[in-house]
């Protein structure tokens, strides 16, 4: 049945914990972006949780009883990681209610949270805990956030890729050459040396996630690190299917199973482009080789040309847009 306007949308604060609301979600996402970017319960029920020290609040619309659509936003104020950033996490319409108002009202709904309090930017995806990066381009939805204002600088717009490839046959490339360093699997002791090394090079966003993993009891050993003779030089995180982070949020349908994912990783700023980065990245992939890892997704990344150096090739585009409030 088509929802006909004029209506009253009915918002309701949404549980995770609520099984029934969470099929919904689930329902609602997956009909109006389709199966390339399925979710699950488990994702949705990963990602509808406020990271520590954020704050998050999502909404279920329901227009005469039925489900119309689903909003999700966060918003974090830590000096070490960001200022007062808000993200609208998620935002999907069942397609019988699209194009009738429905998503401007849940767009207006978590913009006017995200003021309240105190975001003074507003980003589409690209949260603590993104179902997407950005907005996704194959589901052509941007001209509807520029219509609200996103994206209208260029400061406030940039493209972003998922690449991907079949690592059944990976052998590393001749970009990978030999060097004065060792890459292993993170072991219990070496959390305060990892941790001195992201402090030091990625003191925001990738310091906040490892110690979030960390203190969600996340396998320490799905981080590898790179040692030279002063320590740890780089870094990386790695997912499997039966990793803390649903595999699914990455999205590797396309690919063949067993799926894995590798990503953030980083070199110490004053030992890049000495090899350390390729030798890093090629470490990470014949582990995930060596363990029966086929599709593998790299994501949230602008580095087409040196992950082609290793197989991969663009699987999806996104358009990073965001406005201030």
């Amino acid at each position: 049945m088509t929802i006909k306007p004029p209506f009253q949308p009915i918002f309701h604060s949404i549980d995770r914990a609520d099984s029934v609301q969470i099929n919904r979600i689930v329902d609602i996402w997956n009909a109006a972006c389709g199966t390339d970017l399925a979710i699950s319960p488990r994702f949705a029920t990963y990602n509808l949780q406020p990271s520590p020290g954020g704050l998050q609040s999502a909404w279920l619309v329901l227009i005469e009883d039925q489900p119309a659509g689903f909003v999700s936003a966060s918003y974090l104020h830590d000096p070490t990681v960001v200022s007062h950033a808000g993200w609208v996490d998620a935002i999907a319409v069942a397609p019988n209610a699209q194009r009738q108002g429905v998503g401007t009202a849940m767009l207006h709904q978590a913009e006017a949270w995200l003021k309240q309090q105190g975001s003074q930017t507003v980003t589409i995806g690209a949260g603590l805990r993104p179902f997407v990066p950005g907005v996704p381009e194959r589901l052509e939805t941007v001209d509807f956030f520029k219509q609200h204002g996103y994206g209208t600088e260029a400061a406030h717009i940039s493209r972003q890729w998922d690449v991907a490839a079949n690592l059944a046959t990976y052998k590393p490339p001749s970009t990978v050459r030999e060097v004065d360093a060792v890459v292993r699997p993170v072991q219990p002791d070496d959390h305060e040396f990892l941790l001195s090394f992201l402090q030091r090079e990625f003191p925001t966003h990738w310091r906040y996630a490892y110690e979030e993993y960390r203190a969600a009891g996340g396998r320490v050993s799905d981080y590898m690190v790179l040692w030279t003779e002063r320590g740890i030089d780089g870094c990386c995180l790695i997912t499997f299917e039966d990793s803390l982070h649903p595999i699914e949020r990455f999205y590797p349908y396309r690919l063949p199973r067993p799926w894995g994912h590798l990503g953030s990783i980083g070199i110490s700023k004053d030992r890049r482009g000495q090899g350390l980065g390729a030798t890093l990245l090629d470490a990470g992939l014949r582990r995930l080789h060596n363990n029966g890892v086929n599709g593998c997704v790299i994501d949230w990344t602008d580095l087409l040309d040196f992950y082609a150096k290793f197989g991969f090739n663009p699987y999806r585009s996104y358009w990073m847009i965001s406005k201030s409030l």
